[in-house]
């Protein structure tokens, strides 16, 4: 009698201790449940980039905000932990560190200057973080972790090229750009298409990515004398001064530029009217997807909204897709979110994007012309341009 009661002693403490741990095990379900999603936004909120950082910002406030108001993403609220990354090399090194290593993002998400990306990466390799680069930029830039959703040369420099050859009937150019990684790598690309098209580039100048005084410049591309210019300057600020400048120097040839975003060109006033520019996003895109984006924004933001452009609205865009990899995966680990992210896609302003192309995505291209009131005339738009060869070893 006394080893049957051990023994029913025995079998109700094991089932005291399975019934713990179930208990234990819900608890820790619940509490990883309750654990947000950390997204990692690190952007130039002071330097070249803060021009146009704050629509970055807000743009991915919107799309955490639909986001959570639907369930979140595996049943977690999303968070924002955004990081100023100066819009250069040091200080994105130290916003990667922090938001990897001391806020314990699961994933990074942004628009950056080159310089920062650059920087980044090894940070990104040794923390093994998804990142989605949501910046245009100079191309070929590849990490097994990293992805982007914007454009590169190979989808926007011709349609600017090529109207100017054919519609303007330039033959000689003359190119100018910051001295970083973003500005010679687009520069590189579009004096190689300029030749292969039958052209000439007579001159190329490249200023500090922190300058602001491009007067010996302008001296020499007035003195070249081209049919045409364009530019591919820092995004934001050296925008501006270069513009400016321009304008202040009389110069009245056909202007391209391969940097300016509609939010930078509306607040150039005057000075950005005529520039040419060749984007995947213009806000007066024709989509019920867009309308609803912008009508979106407009509710969120109200009086302090900041004009969407082709650096904010991939970042909105960018979110979603990290969420869809997400749910594909079942999980925010990266090993199984990486693959996920080349198989799923969005339907967002720009139309739908998946960036299954050696981790690049196909767009929609416009080339429009800057208008008075620094909206962008929509001159012609180009289907689903391929990003070319951009990362093949990482197929």
């Amino acid at each position: 009698m006394k080893r049957m009661s051990s023994l029913l002693y025995a079998g109700r403490s094991r089932g005291a201790a399975i019934a713990l741990l179930a208990s234990l095990a819900m608890a820790s379900h619940a509490a990883i449940a309750a654990d947000p999603v950390r997204i990692g936004v690190p952007v130039g909120l002071s330097g070249a980039n803060s021009v146009v950082a704050p629509s970055v910002v807000q743009a991915a406030q919107l799309a955490v905000d639909e986001i959570n108001a639907k369930g979140g993403i595996l049943g977690r609220q999303v968070s924002l932990e955004v990081a100023d990354d100066g819009s250069g090399a040091a200080g994105a090194q130290k916003a990667f560190d922090s938001l990897i290593f001391e806020k314990k993002v699961n994933a990074l998400i942004s628009m950056e200057t080159s310089a920062a990306r650059n920087a980044g990466l090894p940070i990104v390799t040794r923390g093994k973080v998804p990142f989605i680069y949501t910046s245009f930029y100079e191309g070929r830039s590849c990490s097994r972790y990293m992805y982007v959703d914007a454009w590169v040369p190979d989808q926007q420099v011709a349609p600017i090229v090529d109207y100017f050859m054919k519609q303007q009937k330039a033959k000689t150019f003359f190119l100018i750009g910051s001295d970083y990684a973003f500005g010679r790598g687009m520069l590189d690309f579009t004096k190689t298409y300029i030749e292969k098209q039958g052209g000439k580039v007579v001159g190329d100048e490249y200023l500090p990515m922190d300058g602001s005084d491009w007067t010996s410049i302008i001296s020499k591309l007035q003195a070249a004398k081209p049919d045409a210019i364009i530019t591919s300057t820092a995004g934001g600020a050296p925008n501006v001064t270069l513009t400016k400048q321009l304008r202040a120097a009389g110069v009245k040839v056909p202007y391209g530029n391969l940097a300016v975003d509609e939010g930078t060109a509306k607040s150039m006033g005057a000075d950005a009217q005529g520039i040419y520019i060749s984007g995947s996003y213009v806000t007066n895109i024709d989509t019920p997807a867009n309308h609803a984006f912008l009508a979106a924004m407009q509710k969120r933001f109200g009086a302090d909204l900041k004009t969407q452009n082709d650096l904010s609205v991939p970042e909105y865009e960018a979110i979603y897709l990290y969420k869809a990899a997400v749910e594909k995966a079942g999980s925010v680990d990266t090993a199984k979110v990486i693959p996920a992210l080349a198989q799923v896609s969005f339907d967002g302003p720009r139309g739908t994007i998946r960036m299954d192309k050696e981790r690049h995505t196909p767009l929609t291209m416009y080339l429009g012309q800057v208008q008075a009131d620094g909206s962008v005339k929509v001159i012609e738009s180009f289907k689903n341009v391929d990003p070319g060869e951009q990362c093949p070893a990482l197929k």
